[in-house]
């Protein structure tokens, strides 16, 4: 089926809302690294790449622009929460309160960090819902693996490379972000393609529930446009 998006969704409006939880969640989750055999890793990466299935959900079920609703309703959700963040650590401690340090450690602002993750997370979303909706044109809605899989190749990419140069350039040798990128890439990447069997069951459950199936033949895929985007209801 080959539709423009409807006026309203049944569900387009909750699963917005749960993405933002899940990004905002990652976030504060973010300093908390743990280790299972080789591996260490942060909360922040068994969380972050959700964003990702989500943005695979929405683009092939909803169209591009119901995905560029969802990441600037994201993004900004982000800023607003590191905002109020900083402003909460900033605050001075009631002499009854021990937990500063803690509380800081995860709500308080470290510009570069913060600026970096909010970079790689823009480019890396939209580059994932543009190479998902291209894909999509170019198998004609069929072979739905090849277009989780691809935009995932190329999004977490993105995303990757820049978040970890933009935080540890000029600190770090290069082979070090160099390995830090792979190891991240690599990981992010087996994460989504062992998730593909539930985006099938999701995005299978939502075409048939939403009586749409999207096509962004005529969309405009500038990432600052907001005139087209979905509403849900």
């Amino acid at each position: 089926m080959d539709t423009a998006p409807p006026k309203s969704f049944k569900h387009l409006e909750f699963l917005i809302h749960i993405f933002v939880v899940v990004l905002l969640v990652s976030n504060l989750v973010a300093a908390k690294l743990t280790k299972i055999g080789p591996l260490t890793f942060s909360g922040a990466q068994m969380l972050f790449p959700i964003t990702y299935i989500f943005g695979d959900i929405f683009t092939e079920v909803y169209g591009y622009a119901a995905s560029r609703r969802a990441i600037w309703m994201g993004f900004l959700a982000s800023v607003l929460l590191t905002a109020l963040g900083g402003f909460a650590v900033l605050l001075p401690p009631a002499p009854s309160f021990h937990n500063q340090e803690a509380y800081a450690t995860i709500f308080g602002v470290i510009p570069r960090v913060i600026a970096s993750s909010l970079i790689a997370y823009w480019a890396g979303e939209f580059a994932n819902s543009f190479t998902l909706a291209k894909l999509k044109l170019l198998t004609n809605g069929k072979y739905l693996w090849t277009r989780t899989v691809g935009s995932t190749v190329v999004g977490q990419a993105v995303d990757t490379c820049l978040v970890i140069t933009l935080l540890f350039a000029g600190t770090q040798p290069v082979g070090t972000i160099v390995s830090l990128i792979l190891s991240g890439y690599v990981f992010k990447v087996v994460y989504e393609v062992l998730a593909t069997p539930l985006t099938y069951k999701i995005v299978s459950f939502l075409k048939r529930s939403e009586g749409i199936d999207a096509f962004d033949r005529s969309t405009n895929f500038n990432p600052f446009r907001g005139a087209d985007w979905p509403s849900a209801g």
